[in-house]
């Protein structure tokens, strides 16, 4: 046992300062494990290896033909040349989203349909904003 005042007064900080930066550590962790948004291909979506009752992000080819537009809702079909689901979108799609060009959808699986609330649309490697694009030719 520690007799000296000061030396247990030394020991209670170094032990509280430990249980602090390890709650600190704890919270941090468990905030961005709550935040993950994960990637995953139609296939394996339709194999259920996608969690239910959570946002994921499901990325692949829109597939040429299935655009359907009423209003602001978006219906399509997502493909990874092996299966494709159907997602459903509303709100504005980005500029670059075009059928048989890659994007990702962030939602969740609901009664077989993927319902968005977000949507990427991916563009190749040579993309420059119109602005930067003018100015390089």
């Amino acid at each position: 046992m520690i007799k000296s005042p000061t030396r247990r007064k030394r020991l209670l900080w170094i032990v509280a300062i430990a249980v602090a930066v390890v709650a600190t550590a704890w919270g941090v962790i468990r905030a961005f494990n709550d935040n993950m948004v994960f990637f995953y291909t139609p296939t394996q979506v339709l194999a259920g290896e996608a969690p239910s009752g959570r946002s994921v992000r499901i990325g692949g080819m829109v597939e040429t033909g299935s655009v359907q537009r009423e209003g602001l809702t978006i219906s399509f079909r997502m493909t990874d040349l092996k299966h494709s689901v159907p997602v459903s979108y509303t709100g504005v799609l980005p500029d670059l989203f075009r059928e048989g060009k890659g994007a990702v959808a962030q939602g969740e699986l609901k009664s077989g349909v993927f319902s968005a609330s977000e949507i990427l649309a991916k563009h190749d490697e040579n993309y420059m904003p119109p602005k930067l694009g003018k100015d390089a030719k």
